[in-house]
Protein backbone atom coordinates (compact mmCIF):
# COMPACT_ATOMS: atom_id res chain seq x y z
CA UNK A 1 0.00 0.00 0.00
CA UNK A 2 1.26 3.46 -0.88
CA UNK A 3 1.83 6.45 1.58
CA UNK A 4 0.18 9.88 1.78
CA UNK A 5 0.89 12.11 3.93
CA UNK A 6 -1.62 14.82 5.04
CA UNK A 7 -1.91 17.96 7.28
CA UNK A 8 -5.15 18.50 9.23
CA UNK A 9 -6.28 20.77 11.76
CA UNK A 10 -8.76 20.38 15.16
CA UNK A 11 -12.35 21.23 13.74
CA UNK A 12 -14.52 22.83 16.55
CA UNK A 13 -17.41 24.46 15.02
CA UNK A 14 -19.55 21.64 13.58
CA UNK A 15 -22.81 23.90 12.21
CA UNK A 16 -23.98 23.94 8.95
CA UNK A 17 -22.89 27.51 8.53
CA UNK A 18 -19.79 26.51 9.46
CA UNK A 19 -19.08 23.88 6.92
CA UNK A 20 -20.38 25.79 3.93
CA UNK A 21 -17.72 28.64 5.10
CA UNK A 22 -14.68 25.80 5.36
CA UNK A 23 -16.02 24.92 1.64
CA UNK A 24 -16.36 28.26 0.57
CA UNK A 25 -12.48 28.69 1.53
CA UNK A 26 -11.31 24.89 -0.63
CA UNK A 27 -11.70 23.16 2.46
CA UNK A 28 -13.19 19.81 3.38
CA UNK A 29 -14.79 18.59 6.80
CA UNK A 30 -13.57 15.21 8.04
CA UNK A 31 -13.55 12.74 10.44
CA UNK A 32 -11.04 10.01 12.16
CA UNK A 33 -12.71 7.07 13.44
CA UNK A 34 -11.82 3.77 14.82
CA UNK A 35 -10.09 5.84 18.01
CA UNK A 36 -9.17 4.49 21.48
CA UNK A 37 -12.47 2.79 23.41
CA UNK A 38 -13.15 4.80 26.79
CA UNK A 39 -15.11 3.33 29.27
CA UNK A 40 -18.29 5.33 30.67
CA UNK A 41 -18.37 7.69 32.32
CA UNK A 42 -15.36 9.40 30.77
CA UNK A 43 -12.74 11.58 33.30
CA UNK A 44 -10.49 12.14 30.55
CA UNK A 45 -9.93 15.13 29.01
CA UNK A 46 -10.75 15.29 24.91
CA UNK A 47 -7.94 17.21 22.95
CA UNK A 48 -9.03 19.36 20.28
CA UNK A 49 -11.76 18.61 17.88
CA UNK A 50 -12.14 15.09 19.80
CA UNK A 51 -15.38 13.50 21.05
CA UNK A 52 -17.24 11.15 22.09
CA UNK A 53 -19.27 8.54 19.90
CA UNK A 54 -21.63 5.81 22.44
CA UNK A 55 -21.02 2.83 22.00
CA UNK A 56 -23.48 0.90 23.93
CA UNK A 57 -24.06 2.52 27.55
CA UNK A 58 -20.61 1.75 29.40
CA UNK A 59 -18.57 2.50 26.49
CA UNK A 60 -17.62 4.82 23.82
CA UNK A 61 -15.05 5.50 20.86
CA UNK A 62 -13.16 8.94 20.77
CA UNK A 63 -13.40 10.19 17.00
CA UNK A 64 -12.20 13.28 16.00
CA UNK A 65 -13.22 15.86 13.77
CA UNK A 66 -10.92 17.63 11.19
CA UNK A 67 -10.48 20.16 7.92
CA UNK A 68 -7.86 19.16 5.33
CA UNK A 69 -7.18 21.39 2.13
CA UNK A 70 -9.05 20.59 -0.78
CA UNK A 71 -6.22 21.00 -2.99
CA UNK A 72 -4.29 18.53 -0.57
CA UNK A 73 -6.48 15.52 -1.17
CA UNK A 74 -6.72 15.73 -4.51
CA UNK A 75 -4.35 13.11 -5.22
CA UNK A 76 -5.34 10.88 -2.73
CA UNK A 77 -9.14 10.73 -3.50
CA UNK A 78 -9.41 10.98 -7.51
CA UNK A 79 -7.44 7.79 -7.94
CA UNK A 80 -7.87 4.05 -8.10
CA UNK A 81 -4.81 3.51 -5.87
CA UNK A 82 -5.50 2.81 -2.40
CA UNK A 83 -3.01 4.78 0.82
CA UNK A 84 -1.77 4.26 4.24
CA UNK A 85 -2.53 8.29 5.28
CA UNK A 86 -0.40 9.65 7.58
CA UNK A 87 -1.99 12.22 9.05
CA UNK A 88 -0.19 15.21 10.80
CA UNK A 89 -2.74 16.55 13.27
CA UNK A 90 -1.16 19.81 14.80
CA UNK A 91 1.75 18.39 15.31
CA UNK A 92 0.19 14.73 16.19
CA UNK A 93 1.00 11.80 14.27
CA UNK A 94 -2.16 9.32 13.38
CA UNK A 95 -2.50 6.29 10.65
CA UNK A 96 -5.06 6.20 8.53
CA UNK A 97 -7.05 4.99 5.47
CA UNK A 98 -9.92 6.32 3.56
CA UNK A 99 -12.72 4.64 4.42
CA UNK A 100 -15.94 6.65 2.69
CA UNK A 101 -16.44 9.88 0.66
CA UNK A 102 -19.28 11.94 0.26
CA UNK A 103 -19.68 13.63 -2.39
CA UNK A 104 -22.55 16.19 -3.98
CA UNK A 105 -24.47 14.45 -6.11
CA UNK A 106 -25.15 17.39 -8.99
CA UNK A 107 -21.93 18.78 -9.17
CA UNK A 108 -20.03 15.56 -7.66
CA UNK A 109 -17.63 17.65 -5.80
CA UNK A 110 -16.04 16.08 -2.27
CA UNK A 111 -18.34 17.17 0.62
CA UNK A 112 -16.88 14.98 3.86
CA UNK A 113 -14.17 12.20 4.43
CA UNK A 114 -14.44 9.58 6.55
CA UNK A 115 -10.64 8.29 7.84
CA UNK A 116 -10.48 4.99 10.15
CA UNK A 117 -7.38 5.25 12.41
CA UNK A 118 -5.21 2.30 11.84
CA UNK A 119 -3.65 -0.08 14.16
CA UNK A 120 -0.29 -2.56 13.26
CA UNK A 121 -2.71 -5.51 15.42
CA UNK A 122 -5.98 -4.44 13.94
CA UNK A 123 -7.52 -6.03 10.58
CA UNK A 124 -9.77 -3.70 8.70
CA UNK A 125 -11.42 -4.12 5.74
CA UNK A 126 -10.98 -2.44 2.54
CA UNK A 127 -12.00 -2.67 -1.11
CA UNK A 128 -8.85 -3.03 -3.33
CA UNK A 129 -8.56 -2.56 -7.10
CA UNK A 130 -8.86 -5.77 -9.15
CA UNK A 131 -5.95 -6.27 -11.71
CA UNK A 132 -6.61 -9.09 -14.68
CA UNK A 133 -3.03 -10.35 -15.74
CA UNK A 134 -2.82 -13.08 -18.60
CA UNK A 135 -4.47 -14.22 -21.94
CA UNK A 136 -7.33 -16.28 -21.46
CA UNK A 137 -8.24 -19.50 -23.34
CA UNK A 138 -11.84 -18.60 -24.17
CA UNK A 139 -10.53 -15.13 -25.54
CA UNK A 140 -8.27 -17.17 -27.97
CA UNK A 141 -10.87 -19.05 -29.13
CA UNK A 142 -13.07 -15.79 -30.04
CA UNK A 143 -14.82 -15.00 -26.81
CA UNK A 144 -14.71 -11.80 -24.63
CA UNK A 145 -13.17 -10.86 -21.26
CA UNK A 146 -15.51 -9.11 -19.10
CA UNK A 147 -14.25 -7.38 -15.44
CA UNK A 148 -17.95 -7.47 -13.20
CA UNK A 149 -16.17 -6.54 -10.14
CA UNK A 150 -13.28 -3.90 -10.49
CA UNK A 151 -13.01 -3.32 -6.82
CA UNK A 152 -13.17 -6.54 -3.95
CA UNK A 153 -13.64 -6.26 -0.24
CA UNK A 154 -10.87 -7.47 1.85
CA UNK A 155 -10.15 -7.51 5.56
CA UNK A 156 -6.40 -7.89 6.57
CA UNK A 157 -3.88 -5.89 8.82
CA UNK A 158 -3.85 -3.03 6.95
CA UNK A 159 0.05 -3.03 6.54
CA UNK A 160 -0.59 -6.28 4.39
CA UNK A 161 -2.69 -4.66 2.22
CA UNK A 162 -1.59 -4.65 -1.36
CA UNK A 163 -2.13 -1.82 -3.93
CA UNK A 164 -3.58 -4.66 -6.68
CA UNK A 165 -5.60 -8.06 -6.56
CA UNK A 166 -3.77 -9.71 -9.13
CA UNK A 167 -6.13 -12.50 -10.77
CA UNK A 168 -4.83 -14.69 -13.50
CA UNK A 169 -7.06 -16.13 -16.06
CA UNK A 170 -4.83 -17.85 -18.46
CA UNK A 171 -7.16 -20.78 -18.08
CA UNK A 172 -10.18 -19.12 -18.00
CA UNK A 173 -12.18 -21.54 -20.80
CA UNK A 174 -15.07 -19.97 -23.35
CA UNK A 175 -18.48 -19.14 -21.40
CA UNK A 176 -16.34 -19.68 -18.57
CA UNK A 177 -16.43 -17.47 -15.28
CA UNK A 178 -14.28 -16.92 -12.35
CA UNK A 179 -16.14 -16.07 -9.02
CA UNK A 180 -14.74 -14.58 -5.46
CA UNK A 181 -14.71 -17.89 -4.10
CA UNK A 182 -12.15 -19.32 -6.55
CA UNK A 183 -9.65 -16.95 -5.34
CA UNK A 184 -7.59 -16.94 -2.75
CA UNK A 185 -4.52 -13.79 -1.58
CA UNK A 186 -2.26 -14.90 1.08
CA UNK A 187 -3.38 -13.31 4.56
CA UNK A 188 -6.31 -11.85 2.82
CA UNK A 189 -9.89 -12.79 3.60
CA UNK A 190 -12.49 -11.90 0.84
CA UNK A 191 -15.63 -10.54 2.31
CA UNK A 192 -17.77 -10.50 -1.05
CA UNK A 193 -20.15 -13.32 -1.69
CA UNK A 194 -18.70 -16.33 -2.48
CA UNK A 195 -20.94 -16.88 -5.43
CA UNK A 196 -20.21 -13.25 -7.15
CA UNK A 197 -18.57 -12.93 -10.51
CA UNK A 198 -15.15 -11.28 -10.60
CA UNK A 199 -14.20 -12.16 -14.62
CA UNK A 200 -16.05 -14.46 -17.22
CA UNK A 201 -15.11 -15.19 -21.05
CA UNK A 202 -18.68 -14.30 -22.79
CA UNK A 203 -19.31 -16.28 -26.13
CA UNK A 204 -19.18 -13.60 -28.75
CA UNK A 205 -21.66 -14.07 -32.36
CA UNK A 206 -18.50 -15.26 -33.81
CA UNK A 207 -17.02 -18.32 -31.15
CA UNK A 208 -20.82 -19.03 -31.46
CA UNK A 209 -20.67 -19.84 -35.34
CA UNK A 210 -17.33 -21.29 -34.63
CA UNK A 211 -18.02 -23.81 -31.62
CA UNK A 212 -21.50 -24.84 -33.74
CA UNK A 213 -18.95 -25.55 -36.95
CA UNK A 214 -16.77 -27.11 -34.33
CA UNK A 215 -19.98 -29.42 -33.14
CA UNK A 216 -21.29 -30.42 -36.33
CA UNK A 217 -17.78 -31.25 -38.47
Amino acid sequence: MKKYALNAQPRTELGKKSVKALRNEGKIPAVINGGQIVELPYNGTLKEGQKLVAIDAKRALISTDIVVNAEDVRKLIYTPDIFEVDLNVNGEEIKAVVKDLQFQPVKDTLLHIDFLQVYPDKPVVMEVPVKIEGHAEGVKAGGKLTLSMRKLKVKALYNEIPERLVVNVDNLGLGKSMAVGDLHFEGLELMNAKNAVVCAVQLTRAARGAQAKAENA
